[in-house]
């Protein structure tokens, strides 16, 4: 059993850029069902560029949030163990996808922010080091997520976020991405539904038009 243990804690690796193919895929639970059409609710983060940022507000206009467990540092030890659960790992790739698309994000009218329960300390560590340019919001305390009923797991007796994504407008949930897998192909998935998105915004009126003329000739 000590030889078993001590296998399960030894690293598979010390890249977090890297995202293995042969992670287990994560299945839907059900966890995020309830999230769309929900209001966002009125509560201030801190950010890494030194603010608060009421997610409320944000999502008055149009904005992305994608959670995310943890992001590690080159070097440091990936237990085997966290690989082994399911979503678990993957958060530098995802995050880094992200600031890759982030003009595209901005092109289609959207701002983009990561979350999760990861110290302030390490957000801004990771922030700088990747060159963000979106914002990470710090939930530490876990408001947003318990105020949103946001799935989580345990892990070596602490409590992380599960990976999702969702869009937000007029101060509610849109669109929502669960389970996200794989995560360095998230901000691709998130692009091309807010591209279909733009396009059905832009012929709805067409087709209202059209409506009303078939109304108009039945009159």
């Amino acid at each position: 059993m000590v030889e078993e243990a001590q296998t399960m804690s030894q690293p598979r690796d010390s890249d977090p850029y890297v995202f293995p193919g042969d992670l287990p895929v994560p299945v839907d639970d059900g966890a995020c069902a309830h999230l769309e059409g929900t209001r966002i609710p009125r509560i201030a983060l801190r950010s890494t560029k030194g603010r608060k940022v009421n997610v409320a507000a944000t999502s008055k206009d149009r904005a992305v949030f994608f959670f995310y467990p943890e992001t590690g540092r080159p070097g440091d030890p990936i237990p085997k163990c966290w690989n082994e659960l399911p979503g678990a790992r993957g958060c530098t790739p995802q995050s880094c996808a992200f600031r890759d698309h982030y003009r595209e994000f901005k092109e289609l009218g959207f701002e983009v922010y990561g979350v999760s329960a990861q110290s302030l300390e390490e957000q801004l560590e990771f922030a700088t080091r990747t060159s963000l340019s979106y914002e990470l919001l710090n939930d530490s305390g876990f408001q947003l997520i318990k105020a949103l009923h946001l799935p989580t797991f345990e892990f070596q007796s602490r409590v992380f976020v599960k990976r999702l994504a969702f869009v937000a407008s007029k101060g509610a949930i849109e669109k929502v991405f669960y389970p996200v897998f794989p995560p360095n192909q998230n901000a691709e998935t998130v692009l091309n539904y807010l591209r279909g998105r733009n396009e059905r915004d832009v012929s709805a009126p067409e087709e209202d038009h059209a409506v009303l003329l078939r109304s108009d000739l039945k009159e």
